[in-house]
Order: C-alpha cells, then sequence, then structure tokens
C-alpha cells in the first residue's frame, strides 16, 4: 500500500472545503487514538491508563466539582468515542445529515452548529444531573451524539419535506426520520443511559429554535463565524509571501470575460454555494445555473 497516496487522499479530501469532511476526520482520528491507548493499556497491564486517566481527562462531567477541575470536557466529549458502532451511526448521521445542510445554508455553518449542539446537550445533561437526581452523582459522557442531533433536527427543520432513501423503507419526509429519532430516544429512557438521551433532546432542541431564530432574522452562528474567520485571516496573513503591488485588471474587462467564459462563471457559482450555500444565489444566478445544468 503507497502511503504517500493514502497522505495524498487524505490532503485532497480535507482541502475540498468540506467542514463535514473535516469533522469526519478528527472524529474518527480521535476515536483511533483513543482505541489505541485502551490496547496499550490492556497489553501492557496498565488498567489504570484507561479509562481512569484518559477517559477522565476527555469525558464530561455532570459533578460541578470535577467539571471545574476539567471544563475542557465540554468540547472534547463531543468528539470522543469509544464503542465502533457509537461513533458509525453518529458519523453516518453527520455525514447525511450534514452535507445536506450544507448545500441550503453553507459550509460556514457546521461547524459553529456542531459545537452550539454539543455544548446545549452537554450543559442540560449536567443540569439534569444536578437538579433531578437525590445525590450528588459524577455521570460521565462521551460521543458526538448532540452535535450531530442538533444538525440533524435542523436540517429537517429547514426542509421537513425533502426525501432521502431508506433501505427497505423507500423514500421518506426528513420531519419523519427526526420525530421518529426523538420518539425512540424518549420511549427508551427506562432502559438507561438517561443523561445521554437527555443530552440528545438538547442538541434536537437547539437544531429546532436555531433554525425557527434564523427564519426570523437572526443567526445564532454568526458571532462562531465571525471568530473562525479572524482565526483564518490571521493565518493567512502570516503564511502569504509579500505581493508586490501589480495594477488591477478593468473590471469591465473581468466581467465580459466571465460571460463569455461559462465555465469560469460556472465556477464562482459552486464556489459561492459551497461556501454560503444554494440560497445565496440571486434568481438571476439560479435560473442561469439551470439554464446550464439542462444543457450538458
Amino acid at each position: 500500500m503507497n502511503g504517500t497516496s493514502i497522505q495524498s487522499d487524505i490532503r485532497y479530501w480535507l482541502r475540498q472545503g468540506n467542514m463535514v469532511n473535516n469533522l469526519l476526520f478528527w472524529n474518527i482520528i480521535i476515536f483511533l487514538v483513543i482505541n489505541l491507548v485502551r490496547l496499550i493499556g490492556y497489553l501492557a497491564q496498565l488498567p489504570g491508563l484507561f479509562p481512569v486517566y484518559v477517559y477522565d481527562q476527555i469525558t464530561l462531567h455532570s459533578q460541578l466539582s470535577q467539571f471545574i477541575t476539567k471544563p475542557w470536557g465540554l468540547f472534547t466529549y463531543m468528539f470522543s468515542h469509544v464503542g465502533i458502532f457509537h461513533i458509525f451511526f453518529n458519523m453516518l448521521n453527520l455525514y447525511w445529515f450534514g452535507n445536506l445542510f450544507r448545500s441550503f445554508l453553507g459550509n460556514r455553518r457546521i461547524l459553529p452548529l456542531y459545537l452550539l449542539g454539543g455544548i446545549t446537550g452537554g450543559l442540560l445533561y449536567m443540569l439534569c444531573y444536578n437538579l433531578f437526581l437525590p445525590q450528588p452523582v459524577d455521570g460521565t459522557m462521551l460521543g458526538a451524539s448532540a452535535a450531530v442531533m442538533c444538525i440533524l433536527v435542523a436540517t429537517a427543520t429547514l426542509m421537513p419535506n425533502y426525501e432521502i432513501g431508506l433501505l427497505f423503507f423507500g423514500g421518506i419526509r426528513l420531519k419523519w426520520i427526526a420525530i421518529a429519532l426523538i420518539v425512540l430516544g424518549l420511549i427508551s429512557i427506562p432502559d438507561g443511559n438517561l443523561g445521554g438521551i437527555i443530552a440528545h433532546m438538547g442538541g434536537a432542541l437547539m437544531g429546532f429554535c436555531y433554525i425557527k431564530i434564523l427564519q426570523s432574522g437572526t443567526d445564532l452562528c454568526h458571532p462562531l463565524i465571525r471568530f473562525f474567520e479572524m482565526i483564518s485571516n490571521i493565518g493567512t496573513r502570516k503564511s502569504q509571501p509579500e505581493r508586490k503591488f501589480k495594477p488591477k485588471k478593468s473590471p469591465l474587462k473581468v466581467v465580459r470575460n466571465n460571460d463569455e467564459n461559462p465555465q469560469s462563471k460556472l465556477d464562482l457559482l459552486l464556489d459561492k454555494i459551497n461556501e454560503k450555500g444554494y440560497n445565496s444565489l440571486s434568481n438571476e444566478e439560479k435560473a442561469w445555473l439551470d439554464k446550464v445544468s439542462k444543457e450538458r
């Protein structure tokens, strides 16, 4: 197997500008590292290596006295998995619904919404443990379920009647998939994993509220989008070499070149969709894109 080819494939996959791909990549890498540490601890007969130490550092603790000493757990928990089926279904849902969300509302909102869903689920989990349990118990939680549930419900709220094909079921509208997952989660509370289900519901609630608030004109992701753009711009300025001044081309000439070269205009529109979503296009741009797609 060619290692260089694998590196090239990974770089190409990550450089496509798809934040869903980046989230999938880092969740899988962290999963492999965690389980490698588990394997080393098992083979070296060091049971304290995992979960006593590593798990304690990356998990979200419900007890306030524990959380205060490890506040980063509110972020690390939503990127960490131990069970293979846990990460498989979370990443499968992230891939499906994340790319649907991205195609309509753009790439920039994926990571902020993922974080908002995970944080909301984690805080609700801690709140319920501290308010409703008769004795303080230090529960722990790992997994991206709350963050993924947020994106799933946001996508279903944004386009409830959009149909996707499921094996054995055929075409099903997104709203029924979201409702089914929420109901299944609620009725499974007596089976255990109360904390995880509470976190799922917190993520789902954030996804629903995010779209409703966005439709009223307020984007809850905007502060995080600005923050990430600022960090990205700082890194870009440091890495870019100093450029010599070159006279700008006439804007009239640029417009004329785009009109004469449909491929250039198509590339610009596709870049715009990738960054800001299909709804960012004007009516004229949508009409032109529809015309080109029918001609090809």
